[in-house]
């Protein structure tokens, strides 16, 4: 059996399997985890027990990339760079796998269910420092943030399940009049405002909502722009960050309210140049 470290070859078979395993798990498709390590064995000399090793090594760099993960493959972390690099070059080549994990939905939904929106992340549950440093430094290198923003398809179906989720919510509160009030501001006005949902509280309060989604997991990193960060500050009282995480497989949330440096570190990523 093949030992030491793992080939660029190598990387790019394993990631290659994973991807097709995880698309098969997303679209409900059967798959043979056990037929994929026999394949990944004749295809690079592994053995069964160092390709399960890795396929748990390549769940920790997607849970870095803002990607779901294949059920079973608890991340395992510790990794080579090079494994991440394999990632992105599978990405780079087949741009419409993100795109396609969210096909534009029906804009009314009769009746959906709302959403169980849970507890921010906190320190408490946070990661091991050396586990934390490894998933933000691919965050940083890849700009996982940014290919989230980019896709446009995962804001407009996250964007619209929270519009559906406020309505559902003030009609179970016997607030229908304010429920046919509820606007995608983003969708109708452009996305200017500083926030991308204008709802209500049952109590007829204005409820001003960034949605923010993503398919990896609750400390996936996000864009947040500098005009809704003023808007967040002017209207604190009413603003929140609707943060959507694990969207492709069972959709999870929580809400983020102002001071936003009070919840997450805010990093500058870029300047404006002006002419003097």
């Amino acid at each position: 059996m093949t030992s030491g470290d793992w080939s660029d070859s190598e990387n790019d078979a394993v990631v290659a399997t994973y991807f097709a395993m995880l698309s098969d798990e997303l679209s409900g498709r059967a798959y043979h985890k056990a037929a994929n390590n026999r394949a990944l064995q004749e295809q690079t000399g592994r053995s069964r027990r160092s390709i399960e090793f890795k396929m748990c090594n390549v769940s920790a760099v997607f849970r870095g990339f803002g990607l779901p993960i294949v059920a079973g493959y608890q991340p395992r972390f510790n990794f080579q760079m090079s494994l991440a690099e394999a990632a992105s070059k599978w990405l780079a080549r087949h741009p419409e796998w993100e795109m396609t994990l969210h096909q534009p939905s029906p804009r009314y939904v009769a009746e959906p269910v709302p959403l169980f929106v849970g507890t921010a992340p906190t320190l408490k549950n946070s990661p091991p420092p050396d586990e934390m440093e490894q998933m933000q430094h691919i965050a940083r290198h890849f700009d996982v943030a940014g290919r989230d923003a980019r896709n446009r398809d995962l804001g407009r179906a996250g964007e619209e399940r929270v519009l559906q989720h406020e309505r559902t919510i003030l009609q179970q509160h016997d607030r229908a009049d304010l429920a046919r009030r509820v606007r995608w501001v983003s969708a109708e006005d452009g996305d200017g405002a500083g926030y991308d949902i204008a709802s209500f509280t049952p109590d007829g309060e204005d409820r001003l909502i960034e949605v923010k989604t993503t398919n990896g997991w609750e400390r996936t990193p996000f864009y947040i722009s500098r005009n809704e960060l003023a808007v967040a500050e002017e209207r604190r009282e009413h603003w929140c960050l609707f943060r959507r995480y694990e969207f492709a497989r069972t959709p999870k949330a929580f809400e983020l309210r102002p001071p936003l440096a009070a919840h997450v570190s805010l990093t500058a990523t870029a300047f404006q140049a002006s002419f003097q």
